[in-house]
């Protein structure tokens, strides 16, 4: 078990961050991006968050406090809805095709799509990457992953916002629709 506990979570991690920057490659060109300091303040937010989550070395006083009790229905409950969020968040990559971008931005020949994980919720990858995230931290079991997950949620809000004024901009009608169907990011949950 201690094997598992060490390298399953970062071993599904890096898989998954290998499979996003491989895809990265194969998107449409942008006629719109984020501005650089929105980017850069986000990306400070998620290292916060990768080190409160994956170096438990530092020592973070209340924060290194148990949750819970550790045991082998936390570790295999947070492996499950880990796997069960990153492959949402690819199901959704993929669904999304050439439109993807890693920032704020709209493409050229951008499409609005609501098919797939979209007809569920409007941003399935962040669904899909906070629920991995919440079930690493379960499995971790103490505070700072909960401060992790916290950190993590704050960001995507804080993008999705954002992407949707840009999405109401480009699309108007169509997306005010769409946005009065299918929920943020829990579905059904308007």
């Amino acid at each position: 078990m201690r094997f598992l506990s060490t390298y399953l979570f970062p071993a599904m991690w890096l898989t998954y961050l290998a499979y996003w920057q491989a895809m990265a490659t194969s998107v449409k060109a942008s006629s719109r991006h984020e501005p650089i300091l929105s980017r850069l303040l986000r990306m400070i937010l998620m290292c916060c968050a990768i080190v409160l989550l994956w170096i438990p070395r530092i020592r973070l006083g209340a924060l290194d406090r148990r949750l819970f009790p550790p045991g082998v229905w936390s570790f295999w409950a947070g492996a499950v809805i880990t796997v069960a969020g990153l492959l949402f968040s690819v199901w959704a990559r993929r669904h999304l095709g050439k439109n993807w971008s890693q920032e704020v931005t709209v493409k050229e020949g951008h499409e609005l799509i609501t098919s797939g994980p979209y007809a569920l919720v409007r941003h399935p990858i962040y669904t899909g990457l906070l629920a991995a995230l919440a079930g690493t931290a379960l499995s971790l079991g103490e505070w700072r992953g909960l401060l992790a997950v916290a950190l993590v949620f704050i960001v995507l809000w804080r993008k999705l916002r954002l992407e949707e004024t840009w999405m109401r901009d480009h699309f108007g009608d169509s997306y005010a629709t769409y946005c009065q169907r299918v929920a943020r990011l829990v579905p059904y949950a308007f």
